[in-house]
């Protein structure tokens, strides 16, 4: 060979060239077959166990605006939201609200001791393998996503501020949308 090497070593780079190639199709193949939550995109479908009674699938509430929000019982803060969304569920409910809150907790049991001890007007959903927060890329707490009545992200909102519930607009935007 001309540059000094042989056979033998250029088939070890053409295997190890390969073999990298392959590594990066299967990660790309991975990351992509779990669409991620985006605004204007179909919201990612999941069907997760709630704290208190059975499955629940976001593709059931299709015609309803969805407000799915991401929290953990060791967060202040979505303590504080899961508390006034009981309220904004209450009052929009027959509008065509529906609510649904995922916690991304690391300590199963810890999510259930907190959904027994503050009992929701909504249900608390357990992701336990994160599926569904990887699916809508949360990486802050709490998030909320709000979902229009066709199944589309129409907002997503990652900084709760207290009593400034500027999503509220937000929501009846998405309610007085008809279907």
């Amino acid at each position: 060979m001309s540059n000094g090497r042989s056979v033998q070593e250029l088939s070890v780079i053409r295997i190890s060239g390969c073999a990298c190639v392959l590594a990066l199709l299967a990660a790309l193949l991975a990351a992509g077959g779990a669409r991620a939550a985006t605004v204007g995109e179909l919201a990612p479908d999941f069907a997760l166990p709630a704290a208190a009674g059975g499955n629940v699938r976001l593709s059931e509430h299709r015609g309803e605006v969805v407000l799915l929000t991401f929290w953990s019982s060791r967060c202040s803060v979505c303590v504080a939201q899961l508390a006034e969304l009981g309220d904004l569920q209450t009052t929009y409910r027959s509008a065509g609200l529906v609510t649904l809150a995922v916690s991304v907790d690391d300590d199963l049991p810890r999510a259930l001791r907190f959904a027994r001890s503050h009992p929701a007007r909504f249900p608390l959903l357990l992701d336990k393998r994160k599926e569904v927060s990887r699916d809508y890329r949360i990486e802050r707490l709490p998030t909320t996503v709000l979902i229009d009545r066709r199944g589309r992200v129409r907002y997503l909102e990652s900084d709760y501020r207290g009593s400034d519930n500027s999503y509220i607009a937000q929501v009846r935007e998405l309610l007085d949308d008809p279907l």
